[in-house]
């Protein structure tokens, strides 16, 4: 991804030093600046507090940390233990987890699944891209660009590689309360890509679809179920019945390494349940009345039924065709026979 002209990832390793770089995100889009993670419990506030989020990218981070204890001498078991308890709804870190502790080489595997990670964004890309006709305007939610992953995106790819081919396009973006991710980190991408884009208030989504100004909604996810209900940030539902009540299609673009076929519907995903100071406060200031109380899910669950499509590394699949993914990811076909 580019920032300040410059070619950056959200997430590297430096193996001289054992070290795991990321971008921090929450001082964007202020300033970019860099978190460096020692071990495996400065990876854990890393991710519970957001430093480094998007289920792709807290997949990479831990598989990172789990070499980088390897290395430490640390026992990969407790590591791993305190790296599943930081963010109960993303599958993609539990994956990650899993490929380290059945590795006899932590420090190859974590490499090796940081350039898939990569791979699979650009043919998610590939992919993605033939949905976007020229002119097109794009609906997205949260962020799933690079800063989700280690680079390119998932939700954010195809719109990447609809302006590498010349398209011309517009991309509505949810601003995404309470952490606002949309406003400040997909904003902050599209604006270093050079693509044109507004922030729209979250309200606003159904308002613009029944406008007519609406083509596609692509959004990104954090666990999909056997059945192909998924969990996204906060919001993504009610998206979804917006646009299928107004004729909009809408795509989920994640990597296979999502899907997790370990249980059959949405119902069975854990949510998240953040601080409610997230919805109280903004930038340090309290905007709600004294002795407010709030309530603050990170994610909700979309049924398959408002999905139009699932947009994956090895091609687009219906909600029917989810039988195809799942062949496709051996990996997890394997875990759970």
């Amino acid at each position: 991804m580019k920032a300040n002209g410059k070619e950056v990832r959200s997430v590297e390793y430096d193996k001289e030093r054992n070290v795991i770089r990321l971008i921090d995100q929450r001082a964007l889009p202020e300033e970019l600046k860099f978190f460096e993670v020692g071990d495996y419990k400065e990876a854990c506030y890393a991710i519970k507090d957001m430093v480094v989020r998007g289920a792709p990218a807290i997949g990479v981070t831990a598989a990172f940390a789990m070499a980088q204890a390897h290395l430490q001498k640390k026992d990969l078991k407790e590591v791993a233990g305190a790296l599943r308890a930081t963010r109960p709804t993303a599958y993609d870190l539990n994956y990650a987890i899993d490929r380290m502790l059945e590795s006899e080489d932590p420090l190859r595997a974590a490499m090796e699944y940081y350039d898939s990670i990569l791979d699979k964004g650009k043919r998610i890309g590939d992919y993605g891209e033939a949905l976007i006709r020229d002119g097109s305007t794009v609906m997205t939610h949260c962020n799933a660009g690079a800063l989700a992953t280690a680079d390119y995106g998932t939700a954010l790819a195809p719109i990447r590689r609809a302006k590498e081919k010349g398209k011309k396009i517009k991309v509505l973006v949810s601003e995404t309360r309470p952490r606002l991710q949309g406003a400040k980190l997909t904003a902050w991408e599209l604006s270093n890509e050079g693509i044109e884009y507004y922030i729209i208030a979250d309200g606003a989504s159904g308002y613009f679809m029944k406008k007519g100004m609406v083509d596609l909604i692509i959004v990104g996810a954090d666990r999909i179920a056997s059945n192909g209900d998924f969990a996204n940030k906060i919001g993504t539902y009610e998206k979804s019945v917006l646009a299928k009540e107004n004729g909009v299609p809408f795509y989920v673009a994640a990597p296979v390494s999502t899907f997790d076929f370990s249980i059959d519907t949405g119902s069975e995903i854990p949510i998240e349940e953040r601080s409610e100071d997230e919805v109280l406060f903004i930038s340090g200031k309290r905007i709600a009345p004294q002795n407010s109380r709030a309530l603050n899910p990170a994610f909700d669950v979309t049924p398959c039924d408002y999905v139009t499509g699932f947009i994956t590394e090895y091609g687009v699949f219906k909600p029917e065709e989810i039988k195809k993914i799942r062949e496709k990811n051996h990996y997890a076909q394997g875990r759970v026979a």
